[in-house]
């Protein structure tokens, strides 16, 4: 195995990591549509990088950013489904948290009434996220759920620093981003399937 690389998609590896690895991993709710991402992309608020063996793609990071705004929110992180826990998800994130500070990342939180074998999922996930050194700041909603806002090289910046950038980072147009999420309110639909 060469040494691997944390670096920006091409126009192709984007279609095939939306095709087939962000497909795959997250469910229809948590994906935004393409041409979307790309949008943000065209735009500079959104960049897409792949964790590559030569040619071969074993992971991906997607990142929001946005001028002016310090916090980088970490969208979505995965590894190729085959290549799961050998310790890529770790060294793509080891390989973020030396390039910006601070990053905030969501992970879903478990669902009432939903079933164990799910929530426990969640739950390690959460987990994962702390053991790589990121610290839950406050609960928040998008796409319809409810995650946990975890951040990391964010010392000296307030929880209310943290949720401003934040939600500055998705802009107004996200309507159904809340952050935080009060414990008594709902979670509104994501924007794509708001007409539905």
């Amino acid at each position: 195995m060469a040494e691997l690389v944390l670096r920006p998609m091409t126009a192709p590896e984007i279609q095939h990591w939306y095709a087939q690895e962000l497909t795959e991993a997250f469910a229809e709710n948590e994906r935004k549509p393409l041409p979307d991402i790309l949008a943000l992309a065209e735009a500079g608020r959104y960049r897409l990088l792949g964790l590559f063996d030569g040619p071969r793609m074993m992971g991906y990071a997607t990142l929001w950013v946005r001028k002016g705004i310090p916090l980088v929110l970490l969208d979505y992180l995965g590894v190729s489904a085959a290549l799961r826990s050998g310790g890529l998800g770790s060294l793509i994130l080891a390989r973020l948290r030396e390039q910006y500070a601070p990053l905030v990342t969501e992970s879903e939180l478990p669902v009432a009434g939903d079933s164990q074998a799910a929530n426990s999922l969640r739950l390690r996930r959460i987990a994962f996220y702390r053991r790589s050194g990121f610290v839950p700041v406050y609960e928040m909603a998008t796409c319809g759920m409810r995650w946990q806002a975890l951040a990391a090289n964010a010392d000296g910046c307030s929880t209310a620093e943290i949720a401003a950038w934040h939600r500055a980072l998705y802009g107004p147009e996200r309507t159904d981003v809340q952050i935080p999420l009060p414990p008594d309110q709902q979670p509104r639909p994501p924007y794509w399937m708001a007409d539905r």
